[in-house]
């Protein structure tokens, strides 16, 4: 049975802190692949600005060039909206309909997989993989839910820092891919 791990967020940017998340779910849950998936713009979080979808997406694929056990999927992307996980996994099951998934997660939003939309059926359909936080290292998945924590490479690196560090005027070059670094300077967003 193949072992697919899904890695929905923002990446508004994408850092070494997601690299190291995906690299740690490949080793520790035995994936045979994983997907980023950035959301067009999460239910939780839409009073955080974010840079556009289209930017995002091309930071992504710089960050992941030439890795091959890495897709980037653009589907919440190309719905445009609100994003929605069970949508997504929905989708996956369909084209994957042998496969066990595993939606990466981080541990502080654990608490609420119960306000996901449609929480009792994507319970059924995906494991749940905690990422550590600093000093984190347990959580309790609420019912129905079923997922395990990662022991990973914590490591506290926040997209909204680097968003900061960037209207600052102050490097990022040392927390995100140097390419990832040079297009986000170049296309002077978060500015």
């Amino acid at each position: 049975m193949q072992r697919l791990g899904l890695f929905g967020g923002a990446f508004n940017p994408v850092h070494l802190g997601h690299l190291l998340v995906a690299q740690a779910a490949l080793e520790e849950l035995e994936l045979d692949r994983l997907f980023f998936i950035p959301a067009w713009q999460s239910p939780f979080k839409q009073e955080i600005p974010t840079a556009p979808a289209e930017m995002r997406l091309r930071w992504l694929r710089l960050a992941l060039a030439g890795q091959t056990l890495y897709g980037v999927d653009d589907q919440e992307i190309r719905r445009t909206g609100v994003s929605y996980t069970i949508e997504t996994v929905r989708d996956y099951v369909k084209k994957f309909p042998h496969a066990k998934f595993f939606w990466l997660i981080g541990a502080d939003n654990v608490p609420m997989l119960n306000k996901w939309a449609q929480s009792d059926e994507l319970a059924k359909l995906v494991e749940f993989a905690a990422i550590p936080r600093l000093g984190k290292t347990s959580v309790d998945f609420p019912r129905p839910f079923q997922g395990r924590m990662l022991k990973g490479f914590p490591l506290e690196i926040s997209s909204s820092e680097i968003r900061a560090r960037v209207k600052a005027g102050l490097p990022i070059e040392a927390i995100v891919p140097p390419f990832v670094a040079q297009a986000i300077q170049a296309s002077g967003a978060y500015l």
